[in-house]
């Protein structure tokens, strides 16, 4: 009961007429973003992060999160209509979808991505609600030792998972934690790093670094290296379905929400995964097989959508009760909660109950907007995609650099920005993944805290890691998530020889 008393409060902070707004524009705006190709949520909410600085905390938490689900909700528009996810957990709907709109069934297509996705939100938000302050309840016993090997835990999955190769993913991490410790010592007050400029003395803003990788990135390695392409629209139809298209998709629907969430709870690859695995499952099951890959199966796109938007969902829960992002956006995130100087973990639901409730509320009240505009809206979504790609990505150049600028009126911050923005092209350019970066910066200070009090309660020995069950269980995770990989995928080489 306890937890439905903190949700109704919640709801109540969440309805506010000024929550609500905040809300409605996150979602439009997310939808927008998921519409359009090649800007997906992180870029928006890194362009976006400079607003903290001027707007109260819950507010900005509700705008956030409705760019991040809208986005997922938006995606699954121009899979369909122009075979072009606008996200990467679009791609399997892209698969069926662009079959079925080619056969004159893109209302169907649309509909049954768009009801799915509420759906499975839905289901998703029910559970978030309820699992997330008991993994909290837990790790609110964790102290210094077991705090340090958590962050140790988020670098290597973060690093593992979010990038093609282990290598890369570590050097971006490096990279990250080398920024992170710039500035001065909390601990002993020596300034670290700063090449004798009095700009750097207090360490570089993460915002500042999130922008120039993620949007500022994107926008110069669009404009530099990707080509521009002729794309063709199949014709929208009316959004409805019929009573046996409603009886194909509501099972789809409930098996992708069990698979999805999961998926999203833990460190395993984003929402790609549990795509395919929802694909591969309904196309196993279907008692219409031969539609898939040719006219086009509403299963394979009912569960590959509600798949991605249960992992998209779940993925708060690492986030708020453990401060792990799993994802390149909720890193993205955690920099903006840090911005307002609240911590993600185990203590947020104590320390900023208000905070978290009303965020959990705004998901379900989010979720209701984004089906309301994604149903009779989704004309004007696709006339978005009219917007010529240099403009775009002109808008994005100069909100970036508007938003920085009015963190502290720098000249210094935007040299800064561009050179950050260049090291996001060459590493887009050499797939070394952005997000481990953001991690690396915001976790760095926190973890080398939790060390230096670990050893300290060890009274300087380093087995104190190895004392305690806590920190040596999540030393054996650790060691998982970097072997295993490597172990199945010599076996499965082995297999095939």
């Amino acid at each position: 009961m306890e937890t439905l008393d903190l949700l109704m409060h919640g709801f109540a902070t969440a309805a506010t007429p000024v929550n609500l707004l905040w809300a409605f524009v996150g979602c439009m705006i997310g939808t927008a973003v998921g519409v359009l190709p090649g800007i997906g949520p992180a870029v928006a909410v890194a362009m976006l992060l400079p607003i903290t600085v001027r707007v109260e905390a819950t507010a900005s938490m509700i705008f956030f999160a409705g760019i991040y689900y809208g986005a997922m909700y938006g995606g699954s528009t121009t899979a369909i209509l122009l075979n072009t996810p606008g996200e990467a957990g679009s791609m399997v709907t892209a698969m069926e979808g662009n079959k079925m709109a080619r056969n004159g069934r893109a209302g169907a297509a649309l509909a049954t991505a768009a009801i799915g996705s509420f759906v499975a939100g839905s289901i998703a938000t029910v559970l978030v609600t309820f699992f997330a302050p008991l993994v909290a309840r837990h790790a609110v016993r964790l102290g210094p030792p077991e705090y340090f090997m958590l962050m140790v835990l988020a670098f290597t999955t973060v690093s593992a998972v979010l990038g093609k190769s282990l290598l890369r993913g570590m050097v971006a991490l490096l990279v990250g934690l080398a920024l992170g410790l710039i500035g001065i010592d909390q601990i002993t007050g020596q300034a670290r790093y700063t090449a004798g400029m009095p700009e750097l003395m207090d360490g570089i803003e993460v915002v500042l670094i999130a922008v120039g990788l993620f949007a500022v990135g994107e926008a110069l390695y669009s404009v530099m290296y990707e080509g521009q392409t002729e794309e063709t629209q199949n014709r929208l139809t009316s959004t409805h379905m019929t009573r046996q298209e409603w009886r194909r998709s509501w099972p789809a629907w409930l098996r992708a929400t069990a698979i999805g969430f999961p998926f999203g709870t833990v460190p395993a690859g984003g929402s790609e995964i549990p795509t395919f695995l929802s694909y591969a499952t309904e196309k196993k099951l279907s008692r219409n097989p031969q539609e898939f890959g040719t006219t086009g199966a509403i299963e394979g796109v009912a569960g590959p959508e509600a798949a991605n938007n249960a992992a998209v969902t779940a993925t708060l829960i690492p986030l708020l009760t453990l401060g792990i992002p799993t994802s390149n956006t909720t890193a993205i995130l955690l920099g903006a909660f840090q911005n307002y100087g609240i911590q993600p973990g185990p203590q947020l639901f104590d320390s900023n109950a208000a905070l978290v409730w009303a965020l959990i509320a705004s998901m379900y009240i989010g979720n209701v907007m984004l089906l309301i505009l994604n149903l009779p809206l989704v004309g004007l979504w696709v006339k978005l995609l009219n917007i010529p790609k240099p403009y775009l990505y002109a808008g994005i150049l100069v909100f970036s650099t508007l938003g920085v600028y009015g963190m502290r009126q720098s000249a210094f911050d935007l040299l800064l920005l561009y050179a950050i923005g260049l090291l996001g092209v060459l590493m887009r350019r050499f797939d070394f993944p952005a997000a481990p970066v953001v991690v690396g910066m915001i976790l760095g200070p926190l973890a080398e805290t939790q060390m230096r009090n670990a050893v300290a309660i060890g009274e300087g020995k380093w087995t104190i890691f190895l004392e305690r069950p806590g920190s040596l269980g999540l030393i054996v995770v650790v060691l998982a998530v970097l072997l295993l990989p490597r172990l199945l995928r010599r076996r499965a080489a082995r297999t095939a020889g």
